[in-house]
């Protein structure tokens, strides 16, 4: 009888701590010894080069945080593992603690607010449209009667319905099921346009087998923050996580890095984005915050 109190006592102790621990990330990866890191495949952020190495400017600033973290916590030695997520499924795999910290390309807004916790914004991101240079399409009210491409579970959806409902411009939606099966639809000529963040649709035009046949136009339809992603009430990992990010920041490497994946020749075709560090992701920079895209307005 009492080994088998004793059995139940420990087991509740394994519980409370197990319970505990997803709401602390920071006790996970220590006595874990390993992290994941959530990643993407075809982002302009965050994306593969096959055979499960994943690079991009976010990418390396995750992997710089996590650095900063294993020197917190005292670690000889941690475990990065790599997560893909997809826009459907990157902010379940965070919440059932699956992935510890999603840095690809997430817009930090109200509505994920209320699911998942945001670090501060690494980059403001400009939604814009992509279409074939000889398209003749050179803004959102050129698309009547088209067919747009976005992709699913990601805010562009709702930009683009707001900009069809603001400017009356009838067009046809379809939906990849990632970036890249996005941009597939324009290049294959099942979608006179693809409609997403700019450094995506420069990231994939740049990829493709014939850059020039493309090009990115119209006014800017969304202004968003976009930011590392983690689990809600988690203030001890979230303070771990931006302050690795602001010490990249006032140490420059941040800049460096920007400076490596957005105007030096990239892999895996090195082909150079030209994309400088815009105004309002400088100014991010500069006054560090953690701000939904609700406060950021298209003027």
């Amino acid at each position: 009888m009492k080994k088998s109190l004793f059995a139940c006592a420990v087991l509740g102790l394994a519980a409370t701590a197990a319970i505990a621990q997803a709401n602390d990330t920071l006790a996970k990866i220590k006595s874990s010894g390993s992290v994941t890191l959530g990643v993407r495949e075809s982002s302009g952020l965050s994306y593969t080069l096959g055979g499960g190495k994943f690079v991009g400017f976010h990418t390396e600033m995750g992997e710089r945080i996590l650095a900063d973290v294993q020197k917190q916590l005292g670690l000889s030695k941690l475990d990065v593992k790599y997560q893909p997520v997809t826009s459907q499924n990157r902010i379940p795999l965070v919440q059932n603690g699956t992935v510890d910290l999603e840095c690809g390309s997430t817009t930090n807004n109200t509505a994920r607010q209320r699911d998942v916790a945001f670090a501060i914004t690494t980059y403001v991101e400009e939604v814009r449209i992509a279409v074939k240079a000889n398209s003749g399409i050179n803004s959102i009210r050129d698309l009547v009667g088209k067919t747009v491409a976005t992709t699913t579970g990601t805010t562009s959806v709702q930009t683009l319905r707001k900009h069809e409902r603001a400017n009356g411009v009838d067009f046809k939606e379809i939906y990849g099921k990632d970036h890249a099966d996005s941009f597939l639809l324009l290049e294959s000529g099942r979608a006179d346009a693809f409609v997403m963040d700019g450094s995506i649709l420069a990231a994939n035009i740049a990829k493709s087998k014939a850059p020039a046949d493309f090009k990115v136009v119209g006014e800017v339809l969304s202004v968003e923050p976009i930011a590392c992603m983690l689990r809600k009430d988690d203030p001890a990992f979230k303070k771990a996580v931006d302050d690795s990010i602001k010490r990249q920041i006032a140490d420059g490497s941040l800049a460096k890095l920007y400076d490596k994946w957005f105007m030096q020749p990239i892999p895996p075709a090195n082909v150079n984005l030209k994309m400088p560090l815009s105004d309002t992701t400088k100014a991010a920079w500069a006054n560090p915050n953690d701000k939904p895209m609700e406060e950021y307005a298209v003027k």
